[in-house]
């Protein structure tokens, strides 16, 4: 039997690429990018440069850049993730990396692999751009985990800031200083616009659409509404904060229970895949009487179709929504 190690290098070209590119990020723009930083980047950009102005304007245009770019082809798919993950990376930037990692793989394959120079190319530009859209797809889905998790321990924080007599715009300031990122600096950034008098309730209703979040939009409501017609915002965010944590723990709840069938539409989404894999590394050959028929690339491209929309139909069936 003959073993044929060229998927193996397939995958590890891959991987290789996709720490690539989180190695290129943390080496730009510094540790405190990284989601599992324990220190505030906006604090971080504070004591570097010293000027509130500039470090808002900084990350306000991070924040915004890639809506603005959803024009230009094929990058609108990655728009509105790579929004959501707050990519510091420009549009253009994030195009350039694509490229260079797209000639990263296509060397990769020209030293590791034998194929054809057309398929080495086609497969070095997938990669290259399959790489960054894995990058800022988990990214996005980290840092909303993250901001979800932090947002009742944040308003928490607020009620208490409120109770011993605070300003809404330093119970924010708090938030900013205690919490860390994400939610840390995105409240920075409101507090900072509120002290150019930028309404609070405004910038947090900004925040929840762009994150498309709904407990956000919860905040920015219950602000708006206080702003209006007054009341009491700290036994109003009290109560919030107990909705908030109550819809986290039934979706915990959810997601822990239907777990399982996650689960089993992944695997059986894998699963062909896997064998190709599998029947490629222990049959090299397995193909050989067939592929030069008239019927083999139709019936390819057949496969390929069914096993693209398999993936879409088990994940409407087990995307559970409450």
């Amino acid at each position: 039997m003959i073993l044929s190690i060229e998927p193996i290098i397939y995958i590890v070209i891959f991987v290789a690429v996709l720490a690539l590119v989180q190695g290129i990020y943390l080496t730009v723009f510094g540790k405190s990018i990284s989601l599992n930083s324990r220190v505030n980047r906006r604090y971080e950009l504070l004591e570097k440069s010293g000027d509130r102005e500039e470090v808002l304007n900084q990350l306000r245009k991070e924040m915004s850049q890639h809506l603005k770019s959803r024009k230009i082809p094929l990058y609108s798919i990655l728009a509105e993730k790579a929004q959501k993950a707050n990519i510091a990376f420009s549009p253009f930037q994030l195009v350039l990396l694509m490229v260079f990692l797209s000639i990263v793989a296509f060397v990769g394959l020209t030293i590791g692999t034998g194929a054809s120079l057309p398929l080495r190319i086609l497969i070095g530009i997938g990669m290259g751009i399959g790489a960054v859209f894995v990058w800022i797809q988990n990214t996005a889905k980290k840092r909303l985990g993250l901001i979800e998790e932090q947002l009742p321990d944040a308003v928490e924080l607020m009620v208490r800031s409120l109770r011993v007599g605070h300003p809404f715009s330093n119970a924010l300031n708090i938030v900013a200083k205690e919490v860390p990122d994400p939610l840390g600096t995105e409240m920075g950034i409101i507090a900072d616009e509120s002290a150019y008098g930028r309404d609070v309730g405004e910038a947090l209703k900004d925040m929840a659409e762009r994150l498309d979040m709904q407990d956000l939009r919860f905040l920015a409501v219950a602000v708006s509404i206080q702003q209006q017609s007054g009341g009491n915002l700290a036994e109003v965010l009290d109560g919030l904060a107990k909705v908030i944590r109550a819809r986290f723990r039934l979706f915990r709840r959810v997601k822990a229970i239907t777990a399982e069938a996650k689960w089993s539409g992944n695997f059986l989404s894998a699963f062909p895949i896997l064998a190709l894999v599998m029947i490629s590394l222990l049959k090299p050959d397995y193909y050989d009487e067939v592929k030069h028929t008239a019927a083999f690339i139709p019936a390819c491209l057949a496969v390929g179709g069914f096993l693209v929309t398999n993936i879409f139909v088990m994940r409407n069936l087990v995307n559970i929504k409450v």
